[in-house]
């Protein structure tokens, strides 16, 4: 069983990961950015609690797929200072893995969100004429 000493030791690493992904990778600042607009909007629509699992399932996939991105990037820059073709299509192929969720999570956000601005702005038209 593991002691709680290396238990927080190993939150602390965890933790430290994820401040250095958004500290030094520009695209986890973007995912943030979306996900506290995601968050607001979901707050004002009052989304169900169904759409809100979803919505946390997505937000942290695309978030945990940046940091293994960040990850794999740093590993091969690790092993070569210079230009390898196997290593270029590392790096390209983890990123392909976050763009490919990145897209699939705008779609879960428009499927679930555009009922609600449909409402929306169909009450909003309404309430004008």
């Amino acid at each position: 069983m593991m002691s709680w000493k290396r238990l927080i030791a190993s939150m602390s690493y965890a933790l430290n990961g994820i401040r250095l992904a958004v500290r030094h990778e520009r695209h986890m600042r973007v995912h943030l950015t979306a996900t506290s607009v995601v968050v607001v909007a979901a707050t004002v629509f009052r989304i169900s609690k169904m759409e809100w699992l979803i919505l946390l399932l997505t937000i942290g996939a695309v978030i945990s797929l940046e940091i293994v991105n960040s990850a794999i990037e740093r590993t091969v820059d690790l092993v070569t200072d210079e230009y390898r073709p196997l290593a270029k299509e590392a790096k390209d192929l983890a990123a392909g893995a976050v763009l490919v969720f990145a897209m699939l999570s705008v779609v879960i956000g428009i499927s679930i969100f555009f009922p609600y601005m449909y409402v929306f702005f169909k009450n909003s038209l309404h309430f004008h004429k």
